[in-house]
């Protein structure tokens, strides 16, 4: 018996040494990045990632990054890219430690990373014991993951905090929880700034060949400001990185001899992300009239079903198209107003039978955006578009001059509880 505790003593002591050396190794490669950005919010986490990276990387600065999102990539410094391996295909803070070590092989300058923990005390654990950060970007505070970070958005707000640097800068465009913001920055002695997405100009966004916000763009250009990089400099490596492979697009498609407008709006799986981008999309005029929208249901996502249906008011489609199950949880929530309007085939169906629901007694072009959640019944129809034939549109254009940099509009931001930035 005193053999087996000496054993299992000299396998703890063992177990125990061999962390404490992989901590040290880890901190050491890591504190030999000068620059670490650590991105968290709820939306947008992936494109600003890339965005940040490519206004660095514009700036002459030797950036590695990481994202997380619809699928977890790792960014060398020419802006090249490899999915991340997951054994298994189960996503673990863990692999962090891999990233920067992997990362630290190119003797950084800056690496960006996307916040992959949920849990409020794991995303405390990957800032303090895992990247330690010295610039972090909070970007929203938006109604997702209530369950483990709710359950109302203060709570999201306190729990994303966790991830703020203590002694640095945290940078985020949040409006309506900023006073949340400020206290847990203050107990952190953290230096808040808040960009405003004004800031950025029409022409400065027409640079992009695909969809982003001004608010992720502003964040980009204030970190990028905090390490010296210059506007210019900065908007021409925007417009050159790569997007995400889950970014807000819209393809033209050839369907039953007819023109669909596609748009992909199932990433963002919020009420509010999902109207501001459906909004968005009009605006710009990238799509239009008539407007179709599927709301793909899955019955692990009853409470999403309802707020997609609760939506329909506010986007006023021409059509709404209920797919997957239980499509009820949705219908229910559709306004008495918009009902005559919903086409329910719920179940699995057929790819063709959902696309003819959509275009069905219609002439002429169709927009079509497809929210809720993509799994299911949304993969195939996105699949089988896929298979359709794919119709040139006109691409955005780059602004045919830069604002000269003597002219260049202000980064506009407010500090918030501005302690002295301390010597890292």
């Amino acid at each position: 018996m005193i053999y087996l505790y000496c054993v299992y003593f000299l396998g703890c002591l063992a177990l125990l040494t061999g962390g404490i050396v992989e901590q040290k190794r880890h901190l050491r490669t890591l504190h030999a990045i000068p620059e670490r950005v650590l991105v968290n919010g709820i939306r947008g986490k992936s494109s600003i990632t890339r965005l940040t990276a490519g206004a660095l990387r514009g700036g002459g600065l030797v950036t590695v990054a990481k994202t997380t999102g619809t699928a977890a990539r790792f960014i060398h410094p020419d802006a090249s890219e490899e999915p991340v391996f997951r054994k298994f295909g189960i996503a673990n803070v863990v692999e962090q430690i891999g990233i920067v070590r992997r990362a630290g092989a190119y003797r950084p300058d800056v690496l960006v990373i996307e916040c992959m923990a949920v849990m409020p005390e794991l995303q405390e654990i990957n800032q303090t014991k895992l990247i330690r950060s010295t610039i972090g970007v909070l970007c929203n505070v938006r109604e997702d993951h209530l369950a483990e970070m709710g359950p109302t958005l203060d709570d999201v707000a306190r729990s994303l905090s966790r991830s703020m640097p203590v002694g640095g800068i945290c940078v985020t465009a949040e409006r309506d929880r900023l006073a949340i913001l400020e206290e847990e920055a203050a107990l952190r002695d953290c230096e808040l700034l808040v960009v405003d997405p004004d800031s950025v100009t029409d022409e400065e966004m027409a640079g992009f060949a695909w969809i982003t916000f001004k608010e992720n763009v502003a964040i980009a250009l204030a970190v990028a400001d905090l390490l010296g990089v210059n506007r210019n400099l900065a908007l021409e490596g925007m417009w050159a990185a790569p997007p995400d492979p889950g970014v807000l697009s819209v393809e033209h498609r050839l369907v039953d001899g007819r023109r669909v407008q596609v748009a992909n709006v199932f990433a963002a799986n919020d009420p509010e992300s999902t109207l501001m981008n459906v909004e968005r999309l009009l605006d710009q005029g990238a799509i239009g009239r008539p407007l179709h929208v599927v709301i793909n249901c899955r019955p692990d996502r009853i409470e999403r079903n309802g707020q997609m249906g609760a939506l329909i008011e506010r986007i006023d489609p021409d059509r709404v198209v209920l797919i997957g199950e239980p499509t009820r949880s949705a219908r229910v929530a559709i306004a008495a107003s918009h009902a005559d309007r919903v086409r329910d085939i719920g179940g699995k169906r057929a790819p063709e039978e959902i696309l003819a629901a959509i275009t069905d007694g219609t002439t002429g072009p169709v927009s079509l955006v497809a929210i809720g959640n993509i799994h299911g019944q949304g993969e195939l129809l996105l699949e089988h578009l896929a298979d359709s034939e794919l119709l040139p549109a006109k691409p955005a254009g780059r602004p045919p001059n830069l604002v000269p940099l003597a002219d260049q509009p202000t980064l506009r931001f407010r500090r918030q509880a501005p302690p002295p930035r301390r010597q890292r």
